[in-house]
């Protein structure tokens, strides 16, 4: 018999959590599958918890494809649940699907401090060879770059890009962590994955340079870039304040678009 779900994540808030990271989570199970659950701390500078729920349900809207994720209270606090994409339940128990981060792919380095090798670009060469439909998932994957360098996203990194095999066939997985970070300039932001031949310089002319390494027009790269990041200005203090998130915080982590 599954235990609630909330029993376990309010076990957690209490015993701690083992999930490697930057921020403390744990995996959680419920009848239709398995979650990792994402918990604030005591010195965050806004609620992490509602910011990125905020993120994921900003990025549909964008026309990306995002894990699925819902907020529970436990122990009187806010708990991001996020699927987990990689497993599926069964009457026999859970299958697992393969699945390869950007990091593993390019043969990259774990390491602190240096992430000169870290490079969309050269993520959609690999995802180019090996995905079953490479002109939808570089389409995707564009997509991701002009919305974490819109957001500035500070979990952008190649553990947080994977592609993902259900079957025979890989794919680009959904997106998961989407983490924004406070404008700092509005004519510049640097996510952690170069974007061009000017490396991590997020302006348009770098993330429109390589369209071609992406299996796009330069006209079709535009058309992406000007529905996400119009998108964006649009909808984004809506979709945060539907997410819950205080007007306070709202203001905190504010996305211009620096385009």
């Amino acid at each position: 018999m599954i235990q609630p779900l909330r029993d376990q994540v309010e076990k957690l808030l209490l015993l701690g959590t083992s999930m490697g990271g930057a921020r403390p989570k744990a995996v959680v199970e419920d009848r239709d599958g398995l979650w990792v659950a994402k918990f604030g701390r005591n010195d965050d500078r806004w609620n992490y918890v509602r910011v990125e729920y905020g993120m994921l349900r900003l990025a549909p809207a964008c026309g990306l494809n995002v894990a699925e994720s819902r907020v529970e209270t436990a122990g009187g606090r806010g708990v991001l649940l996020v699927r987990r994409f990689d497993r599926d339940r069964s009457d026999a128990g859970y299958r697992r699907h393969r699945m390869e981060s950007a990091l593993t792919l390019l043969c990259m380095v774990d390491r602190t401090g240096d992430s000169s090798d870290w490079s969309y670009p050269l993520f959609a060469d690999e995802v180019r060879r090996c995905s079953g439909d490479s002109e939808s998932d570089l389409r995707e994957l564009f997509g991701r770059m002009c919305f974490d360098a819109a957001v500035s996203n500070l979990d952008d990194n190649p553990r947080n890009h994977a592609t993902l095999a259900r079957g025979r066939r890989w794919r680009i997985s959904p997106a998961f962590d989407l983490t924004p970070g406070p404008a700092v300039s509005r004519e510049r932001r640097d996510p952690g994955l170069a974007c061009g031949r000017f490396g991590r310089y997020a302006n348009r002319t770098n993330l429109m340079g390589g369209h071609s390494r992406f299996l796009l027009s330069r006209a079709q790269a535009e058309t992406l870039f000007e529905r996400i990041t119009g998108t964006l200005g649009q909808r984004w203090h809506t979709e945060m304040r539907l997410a819950g998130v205080s007007e306070f915080d709202c203001k905190v982590i504010r996305v211009g678009i620096p385009f």
